[in-house]
């Protein structure tokens, strides 16, 4: 039978919840996605054209669509996230995560042991976690530790091989760190009642066994057993110290899960904390890479579902930045305001400090997916046609009009290339006239390329504002090169961008990545600028008083310079001092020469 059209594929399509599947004319898996509404989701990706190429690319490959109908949309967020594990499809986002997570085990037997595995062994024994890192795992443990005693040995604590004397205690038990139940020393009621307050302060809840050591204290104190009660007085201070570092918000916000995100053009990074009675007890950050330009609601709804079922999480409450639909069983809150703000605050500042060491990391390790990243991310701030590769910033530096330069510097990839770095004098201008000095210099650069047919560059920066800008503009209009290259203008007070014809400035956030790159190119313009400006006003300088002696030639005004320091302390020496350094001859001509001013 032969395979329905595309268009029939569609129409065919049920209205409900479900998970589609695209596949290619070899039968191979391309994506699966998850939709309220199966025929409106799917249609939308053939009724429109698509700003993002590797989505482009998907349609054009798809030559069947598949499909399986669920009850609810938080079914086929389960089904969608299971089914991209399993067949892991080119065009999907993978949560993927090769890491085997540590567990705090209690073991299934008499008097149980706690230890923390990796391994999961389904033999009746409770495992708690997994926790992100065994720095969190051996913390507990050792507070476990200084609070009860446990015993630490493999014996088979069975009542008739206790009975029949089979062991004898070991040193744990005469150093105090366990009661010694292979001799039958400790009631087992006594350990299983200690078990459970431990299964409490692993889940969070420290309330219990404040309470007990409280309350055994004050019974220590009425028998005046007063080193036991100071005994378990530091307990309770560890107990507390301990809660006191790990309760950041208000203990009545209880078995929450928390996620936030932040993204730029490639990846997505989402956090996900664990809240038990205000408590953190997890806390874990995931890259993602993006596939086909998803949002941070589609990043986050496969990563919620994803985390929470790689950490068991039975959380009935999510806290999140934005709205989100993930079904009726889990209730959704958005925080506006007071503890539950703080916590989703703290939750995206972990995200973000997580995305600034994965820059820091990639720009030295891998150099080339930094600057695809920029460039991406440039592109997008600034709302370039092209990635901005190669950008060059004009400045023009003068004062009170006189000897008028102006400086191009060159950034190839964010990075400066001073090899490529022009200064202009200006020549048609008279005075201080910054536009027209700006539409010089930005004809004679692109002019010169154009007949060189050196590759020009995708952006054009210049200091200064809509003043500068329509310089600017004009000098590419005369060469034909509007459209060509984008250009923009930069204001020094408030760091606006202009762009040609537009009125209201862009303002980008002054941590932004793109912003700290123009910058970058701006202060290089101006200290380029500045430099040449202060040699051109020094040789001027020089050339209006000694170069015009005559019989005074370069050497002799650099050997005067080096030991004078300065034409004034030329000008003031006596015909002696002179003479020491350049000889009589020369030295009796500028003396003369100054003397000559005097009169």
């Amino acid at each position: 039978m032969q395979e329905a059209t595309l268009d029939i594929q569609i129409k065919i399509l049920p209205t409900g919840p479900g998970v589609y599947q695209y596949y290619d004319k070899d039968d191979k898996l391309l994506y699966v996605g998850k939709a309220k509404n199966l025929k409106k989701r799917v249609s939308s990706y053939f009724n429109k054209n698509h700003d993002n190429y590797k989505t482009k690319v998907l349609v054009k490959k798809i030559h069947s669509i598949r499909h399986i109908v669920v009850e609810t949309e938080t079914d086929a967020l389960l089904l969608e996230n299971n089914l991209i594990k399993k067949h892991q499809p080119r065009f999907n986002v993978m949560l993927k995560d090769d890491k085997t997570y540590p567990w705090i085990c209690i073991k299934k037997e008499r008097f149980p042991r706690i230890f923390p595995t990796r391994n999961l062994i389904k033999d009746g024994s409770e495992y708690y976690g997994p926790y992100t890192n065994f720095k969190t795992v051996n913390t507990l443990l050792d507070l476990i530790k200084g609070l009860y005693q446990l015993r630490t040995c493999n014996y088979d604590l069975s009542q008739e091989k206790i009975n029949n004397g089979k062991y004898k205690v070991c040193l744990e038990y005469h150093l105090g760190n366990c009661k010694g139940p292979c001799e039958d020393l400790q009631d087992e009621k006594e350990y299983m009642d200690n078990l459970e307050a431990i299964r409490q302060i692993v889940k969070g809840n420290f309330k219990d066994s404040l309470g007990r050591f409280k309350k055994q204290m004050a019974e220590h104190a009425v028998k005046m057993e007063f080193e036991d009660a100071q005994r378990i007085k530091e307990k309770i201070e560890v107990l507390e110290k301990y809660q006191a570092k790990s309760t950041v918000v208000n203990p009545k916000i209880s078995n929450v899960d928390v996620f936030s995100i932040i993204s730029d053009e490639s990846y997505g990074y989402v956090n996900f904390l664990q809240l038990s009675y205000g408590s953190i007890i997890r806390s874990h950050t995931t890259e993602i890479k993006k596939k086909l330009d998803e949002s941070d609601a589609e990043l986050l709804e496969l990563a919620i579902i994803e985390l929470r079922q790689r950490f068991g999480s039975k959380s009935k409450e999510i806290f999140v930045p934005f709205e989100l639909d993930l079904g009726e069983k889990l209730k959704i809150t958005v925080p506006q305001l007071g503890d539950k703000k703080k916590i989703l605050d703290l939750s995206l500042r972990n995200a973000k400090y997580f995305r600034l060491e994965r820059f820091k990391q990639i720009k030295i390790i891998d150099p080339d997916r930094h600057v695809k990243r920029l460039m991406a991310q440039m592109k997008k701030d600034l709302r370039l046609p092209v990635e901005p590769v190669h950008i060059e910033c004009f400045d023009n530096s003068n004062i009170q009009g006189t000897n008028p330069v102006a400086a191009c510097v060159v950034f190839k990839n964010g990075k400066p290339s001073k090899k490529e770095y022009r200064k202009f004098n200006i020549k048609t201008v008279e005075g201080a006239n910054d536009f027209a000095s700006m539409e010089e210099v930005v004809y004679r650069r692109y002019k010169r390329l154009k007949e060189e047919e050196q590759p020009l560059p995708q952006l054009v920066i210049v200091d200064g504002g809509k003043g500068q800008l329509s310089s600017g503009l004009k000098a590419l209009d005369d060469l034909g090169l509007r459209g060509k290259i984008t250009i923009i203008g930069i204001a020094k007070r408030l760091e606006e961008i202009y762009y040609p014809g537009d009125s209201i400035p862009l303002y980008l956030d002054k941590k932004s990545e793109s912003l700290k790159v123009i910058q970058h190119l701006r202060n290089e313009a101006h200290r380029f600028g500045i430099t040449f400006h202060r040699q051109k006003r020094s040789k001027a300088a020089l050339d209006t008083e000694l170069d015009v002696i005559p019989g005074i030639g370069e050497k002799t005004v650099i050997e005067l310079l080096k030991t004078f320091r300065s034409v004034k302390r030329i000008s003031e020496a006596s015909k002696s001092e002179l003479s020491e350094v350049i000889g009589d001859s020369r030295a009796t001509k500028v003396f003369n020469y100054y003397l000559s001013k005097k009169e």
